[in-house]
C-alpha cells in the first residue's frame, strides 16, 4: 500500500514539474514575443521616421528651388522691366528729334545713323543689271552698218528689217515692264533679278547663232525682257535699301551703269565684229548675276510678307549691328498696315489721291524723258556730227559715251544736295537750248549751206550739251522718282505701268523717227523736240514734288495731302538741329 502510495506521489509529483515547466515556457514564449513585437515597432518608428525627415527634407529642397526661381523670376522681371525702360527712353528720344522743318516733320530715320557703305554696295550690285541694259542698248548703233551693208551674218538685212530688230529689244522691255511688278511682290526683288539671267542669256545666244532675220528679231526681245526687268527692279529695290540722304546718289547708279554700258559697247565696237560684240555681251550677264546674289534681300519685301525677322537682318546687312532697326521696321511696319487698309484691290488703289498723283508724274517724267529726243539724238549722233563735218565717225559715238558717264558720276554727288525738281528743271531747259541750236543750224543748212561752213562745231556742242544735259536730269531722275514714289502696294500697278509706257515711247520714236524726219525734216523736228522740254519744264514745276532727304512713308503723305511741302522749302530738307525755334 505504501509502496503504492509513493508511486501515486512519485507520478503526482512528475505530473506537477511537468505543469510548472509548461507554465513557465509559456511566460517565456509570451515575453519573447512581446520584446519582438516592441522591437518591430520600434524599427517600423525608425523606418517612418526617416522616410518622413527624407520627404521633409525633399520638400525643403523643392522649397528652396522655389524660392531660387521665385528670385530668378523676380530678376528677369526687373531686367525686362529695364529693357522696357530703355527702349521707352529710345522712342522719346526718337519722338523728342522728329523736327519740324517749314512744316513738315523730318524724324530720325533720315539716313544720319547707320553705315552707309553697305547700303552702296548693294545698290551697285544690282544696278550692274544696267551694265546688261546698256549692252543692248549700244549693240544697235554699233552694229548697223556692218549689218546692213556688210552682211555678216550671211543673210541679207534691209533697213526696214533693221529697225525692227531695233524695237523688238523696245517692245520686250515694254512687255516686262508689266509683269515685273508682280514678280517681285511674289518671290522678292532679289530673286526676280536673278531669274532675268534666262532671258538674256537665251536672247544673246539667238543673236550670236542667228541663222536669219527672224531669230534677231527674237533674240532682241528678249533681251529687251532682261533690261525691261531690271529698269524696275534696281531703281525699287535701291529706293527701298536706301535711307533718305543717301537714296538720290544710290538711284542715279542704275543709269550711270546704263552709260557705262553703252560706251563699253561703243569702245569695243570697231575693234571686233558683231558675232565677238554679241558674245562679249553676253558674257556681261553671268558677271551681273554673280554680284546680285550675294546681296541681302529687300526689307520692304519682308514686311509685305510678315517676315519682321528677316526684315531686320537685311537692315542689320545694309544698316550695321549698332542701328536700331526695329524703329525703322515699326514705322515700315505701320505704313504697310495703313496702305493695306486703304488698298485692297487694283480699283481701289487707284481712288486714292497718291496713288494717281504717283502715276501722273511717272508717266509726266517719262514721257517727256523720250520725247526730249533723247533717242534719236543718241541713235542717230553719227548722222549729226557727219552733218557738220567735224569728228570722224568711231570718235563720235565714244565722245557721247564719255560725257554721259562723266556728267552720270557728277549727278552722283549732288542729287541729294541740290534736289530732284531743280535737276529736272535745269536738265530740260538746257536741252530745249540744245535742240534749239540743232534746229538753227539745220535751218540754216537748208536755206543755204554756205552759211554753216564755218558753224561745223555747232551741231558737235549742241549734241554735247545735250546729253550732259540729259545725263544730269531727265535720264536718271525719272527713273529713281518712280521708285520713290510708289508706295509698296501700288509699285506691282504703278512701276511696270511706267516702265512700259517709257519703252513704248523709245520704240515708237526709233520705228518712225525717220518718218517724222523725212515729213518735218530735221530742223522740224529739233524744234519739236525743244518745245516739248519746255513743256516739260513747266510739268516738273507744277506736278512733281521734292523728294530729296525725307523717307518714303513721308512721300506717300506729301503725295495723299497729309503734309504739304513748299517748293521753295524743298532745297532746305534736312533736319535743324537747333534749339526748337524752327519747329512748330
Amino acid at each position: 500500500m505504501d509502496q503504492h502510495k509513493n508511486v501515486a506521489q512519485m507520478g503526482n509529483y512528475d505530473a506537477g514539474t511537468h505543469v510548472e515547466d509548461d507554465s513557465s515556457s509559456l511566460v517565456l514564449s509570451l515575453s519573447d514575443l512581446r520584446k519582438l513585437i516592441q522591437q518591430d515597432i520600434a524599427q517600423a518608428n525608425n523606418r517612418t521616421m526617416s522616410r518622413i525627415d527624407g520627404v521633409a527634407s525633399s520638400i525643403d529642397g523643392k522649397i528652396n528651388k522655389l524660392q531660387s526661381d521665385v528670385e530668378e523670376i523676380k530678376s528677369s522681371q526687373q531686367f525686362i522691366s529695364d529693357e522696357f525702360e530703355s527702349v521707352k527712353r529710345t522712342l522719346s528720344e526718337h519722338d523728342n528729334r522728329r523736327e519740324t522743318t517749314s512744316g513738315f516733320v523730318v524724324n530720325h530715320l533720315d539716313g544720319e545713323s547707320g553705315r552707309k557703305l553697305p547700303q552702296y554696295i548693294a545698290g551697285l550690285a544690282v544696278s550692274a543689271g544696267a551694265l546688261a541694259t546698256g549692252t543692248f542698248l549700244g549693240w544697235t548703233s554699233q552694229v548697223e552698218i556692218p549689218l546692213v551693208q556688210n552682211k555678216q551674218y550671211g543673210f541679207p538685212i534691209s533697213d526696214e528689217e533693221f529697225s525692227w530688230i531695233g524695237s523688238m529689244a523696245n517692245l520686250g522691255a515694254a512687255l516686262m515692264c508689266l509683269l515685273i511688278g508682280v514678280l517681285m511682290k511674289m518671290i522678292g526683288r532679289k530673286r526676280a533679278m536673278l531669274a532675268m539671267a534666262l532671258p538674256l542669256l537665251l536672247g544673246w545666244s539667238l543673236i550670236i547663232f542667228a541663222k536669219n532675220v527672224a531669230m534677231l528679231m527674237v533674240g532682241r526681245f528678249f533681251v529687251g525682257i532682261g533690261g525691261g526687268a531690271f529698269c524696275i527692279a534696281a531703281p525699287t529695290y535701291t529706293a527701298e535699301i536706301a535711307q533718305p540722304l543717301i537714296r538720290g546718289s544710290l538711284g542715279t547708279l542704275y543709269q550711270l551703269l546704263v552709260t557705262i554700258g553703252i560706251l563699253f559697247v561703243y569702245g569695243i565696237g570697231d575693234a571686233v565684229n558683231v558675232q565677238m560684240l554679241s558674245i562679249i555681251c553676253g558674257a556681261v550677264v553671268p558677271l551681273v548675276i554673280g554680284f546680285i546674289c550675294f546681296m541681302p534681300e529687300s526689307p520692304q519685301y519682308f514686311i509685305e510678307q510678315n517676315r519682321d525677322y528677316d526684315a531686320s537682318r537685311s537692315l542689320m546687312w545694309l544698316r550695321g549691328r549698332r542701328y536700331d532697326e526695329w524703329a525703322e521696321i515699326s514705322e515700315l511696319r505701320a505704313e504697310e498696315a495703313n496702305i493695306r487698309e486703304k488698298i485692297k484691290t487694283f480699283f481701289q488703289a487707284f481712288k486714292q489721291r497718291a496713288t494717281m498723283r504717283t502715276l501722273i508724274i511717272s508717266l509726266g517724267l517719262m514721257f517727256f524723258q523720250q520725247l526730249s529726243g533723247i533717242n534719236a539724238v543718241i541713235f542717230y549722233t553719227t548722222y549729226i556730227f557727219n552733218s557738220g563735218v567735224l569728228v570722224a565717225t568711231p570718235v563720235t559715238t565714244v565722245i557721247v559715251g564719255a560725257i554721259q558717264v562723266v556728267v552720270m558720276l557728277l549727278t552722283i554727288f549732288i542729287v541729294d544736295k541740290v534736289g530732284r525738281r531743280i535737276l529736272l528743271m535745269i536738265s530740260a531747259i538746257f536741252m530745249a537750248v540744245s535742240t534749239i541750236l540743232l534746229a538753227v543750224y539745220f535751218q540754216l543748212q537748208e536755206d543755204d549751206s554756205t552759211q554753216v561752213k564755218s558753224l561745223g562745231w555747232l551741231p558737235v556742242l549742241a549734241v554735247c550739251l545735250f546729253i550732259a544735259m540729259f545725263s544730269i536730269g531727265y535720264g536718271p531722275i525719272p527713273w529713281l522718282m518712280v521708285g520713290e514714289l510708289c508706295a509698296s502696294n501700288v509699285k506691282a500697278y504703278v512701276s511696270p505701268l511706267a516702265g512700259a509706257f517709257n519703252w513704248l515711247l523709245a520704240s515708237l520714236v526709233t520705228k518712225f523717227f525717220i518718218d517724222v524726219l523725212d515729213d518735218l525734216g530735221i530742223a522740224g523736228v529739233f524744234w519739236l523736240f525743244s518745245g516739248l522740254s519746255l513743256l516739260g519744264t513747266v510739268f516738273v514745276f507744277f506736278m512733281v514734288p521734292e523728294t530729296k532727304g525725307i523717307t518714303l512713308v513721308e512721300i506717300q503723305q506729301i503725295l495723299s495731302g497729309e503734309r504739304m511741302r513748299r517748293p521753295s522749302d524743298q532745297s532746305n530738307s534736312t533736319i535743324e538741329d537747333n534749339d526748337g525755334s524752327d519747329s512748330r
